[in-house]
């Protein structure tokens, strides 16, 4: 799969491995960077059905992955892109394969939850079909700061 970004593809890669630890890193700290205030919370990934790591030729540039957490519907979880490559439709691309994904586990809905600040986030979700739902959950918790979105796939 590409990008109109010469040479990115998405590979499957283990919760565990280095590359994806140092891209759930950065994640975090840009978001604790938006959210500084006392109990935001950003939310672990224990585990998860797939997750991608977005490659422009040797470099991991994004990564996203999704779960199935009640029989027909998943999550998607710690979608980020790097900043230098943002704005290249790499989000789109792990987006578009975590929905197939999630349809090839036998889902007909995803949902997810990002930050009230993360507009540009918020512009991708909407853009793909994602509409606004109650938090639910976890985010619950931090529904000052989260928003929740839901999709139903077809």
């Amino acid at each position: 799969m590409t990008t109109d970004e010469p040479h990115v593809v998405l590979r499957a890669h283990g919760i565990d491995e280095p590359v994806v630890r140092t891209l759930i890193e950065e994640l975090n700290a840009e978001l604790d960077a938006l959210y500084p205030e006392p109990g935001a919370n950003h939310f672990s990934l224990p585990t998860a059905d797939q997750l991608l790591v977005a490659w422009h030729g040797d470099d991991p540039v994004g990564c996203g992955a999704v779960r199935v957490i009640e029989p027909g519907v998943a999550e998607i979880k710690r979608m980020y892109v790097r900043p230098d490559h943002r704005g290249r439709h790499v989000g789109g691309m792990v987006l578009r394969s975590l929905e197939a994904t999630a349809r090839g586990l036998g889902c007909h809905r995803l949902v997810l939850e990002t930050g009230t600040r993360q507009e540009a986030a918020m512009a991708l979700y909407l853009r793909h079909g994602f509409t606004e739902i109650p938090c639910w959950g976890e985010y619950v918790a931090s529904a000052a700061t989260s928003t929740c979105l839901a999709k139903d796939l077809h």
